[in-house]
């Protein structure tokens, strides 16, 4: 039986998470207190103890994620993929647990890609939307339709749920026409930028030169990365596709699918929360599904 490991992005942080890690194991602390040491702030104090505003913030949030996820995978006793995969900062999480990046190296680009990706936010207003009930290929020919302003498919979460992003007319003009085309929703989400749009552009281009700087080793297994959903282990393919993501769509739809077709059978997720989960419930009724 296959198993896939799978590492959730940004929006599934709650507070107190990783507490009960750092006060149960002793590696887990010391990974906590080497985090900190790396960020040069005291991330573990905001993420067991502040609250729900203060973790919403970029350069918090997608740290303390990557933090959880990791230390969670890395004192689990039968931790052993035969594949994994990220939604989009959870790519990041994957290959660290996959053996390509080192925690250190890890959390030094997670920490890079939310100061990048912040700045890119402040450059142009921008947001996202999340689009409940309509075919894929409707949202597609919807988007590219509007030419005026810049709005693209950002997140294929699952069947049914996809994520759009560019600048705010973009968007609020493209939820107009999506639930005048049939959409059961079109929902204004409450972020702070266009992510996965080419909004994002001077955010990737920051983050390349580091992404290309950074010491990776071959993966233990396949990892599915988000741009293509396709599984790479050389590290080459995996450093561009990983540079791509940022202004790239995250196709979780079609990697889970992937995995699946690749004889993944079960899919257990590693970091805070369910969302995966419940993802992964709707795009394949067959697999079992867990969290570590």
């Amino acid at each position: 039986m296959k198993r896939a490991y799978i590492f959730p992005g940004q929006g599934s942080q709650f507070k107190g998470m990783g507490l009960d890690l750092y006060q149960s194991s002793d590696s887990a602390k010391a990974l906590f207190e080497k985090a900190n040491e790396i960020l040069g702030f005291d991330i573990t104090k905001i993420m067991f103890e502040g609250t729900d505003e203060e973790l919403k913030q970029t350069n918090v949030t997608q740290p303390a994620i990557f933090i959880h996820s990791v230390i969670l995978a890395k004192i689990s006793t039968d931790f052993a993929p035969n594949m994994v995969a990220g939604h989009s900062l959870g790519e990041f999480s994957a290959l660290v647990a996959a053996g390509a990046l080192s925690f250190e190296d890890g959390l030094a680009l997670v920490a890079k890609r939310a100061d990048a990706m912040q700045k890119a936010c402040e450059i142009r207003p921008s947001t996202m939307a999340a689009i409940l009930g309509l075919a894929d290929n409707i949202i597609e020919e919807v988007c590219a339709g509007i030419t005026d302003e810049i709005v693209v498919p950002a997140n294929y979460n699952c069947p049914g749920q996809v994520v759009i992003s560019g600048t705010i007319e973009g968007v609020e003009k493209a939820c107009e026409l999506l639930k005048a085309a049939g959409a059961k929703r079109a929902l204004i989400l409450p972020v702070g930028g266009a992510f996965h749009s080419p909004l994002m552009e001077p955010a990737r281009e920051e983050l390349a030169s580091a992404i290309h700087a950074a010491e990776f080793q071959a993966p233990i297994c396949a990892i599915y990365q988000n741009v293509n959903a396709k599984p790479a282990t050389e590290i080459s393919v995996i450093k561009t596709n990983l540079i791509s993501q940022l202004t790239a769509p995250v196709r979780w739809t079609q990697s889970v699918e992937q995995m699946v077709v690749d004889g993944a059978e079960t899919f257990i997720e590693c970091g805070p929360g369910k969302v995966l989960q419940g993802l992964v419930k709707k795009i394949s009724s067959q697999a079992e599904i867990k969290s570590i």
